[in-house]
């Protein structure tokens, strides 16, 4: 059974950092795409970041420039840096396999002072 276990969420101040870990199981990533999504309260899921098995990147507008999504496929785990957070990146944040179609249960990022 394939799973997606995503870890790394928490409290953080405006301004500061955390990594988020997405480790798969049952399957091996490597050459696979990869994406993250968030859901805030009261919004739609929205995409964050995906990388593709060749590890090139696509960002939205709203992270670019302060999250890095990055594989290592030895550990079968992909990973975003998340930096120059604020409130606005408050959300549940998914990890995604496209094919087959996989998401992990989510991981709370709260941004607030």
């Amino acid at each position: 059974q394939v799973q997606l276990v995503e870890s790394g969420g928490g409290l953080v101040q405006p301004g500061g950092s955390l990594r988020l870990s997405c480790a798969a199981s049952g399957i091996r990533i490597s050459g696979k795409t990869m994406t993250w999504y968030r859901q805030a309260p009261g919004r739609q899921r929205e995409f964050v970041a995906t990388i593709t098995g060749s590890a090139s990147t696509n960002y939205a507008d709203s992270v670019k420039g302060r999250f890095t999504l990055s594989r290592d496929n030895a550990k079968n785990t992909v990973y975003l840096q998340m930096d120059s957070l604020n409130p606005e990146d408050t959300a549940v944040y998914y990890c995604r396999l496209l094919i087959p179609d996989v998401w992990g249960q989510g991981t709370q990022v709260t941004i607030s002072s």
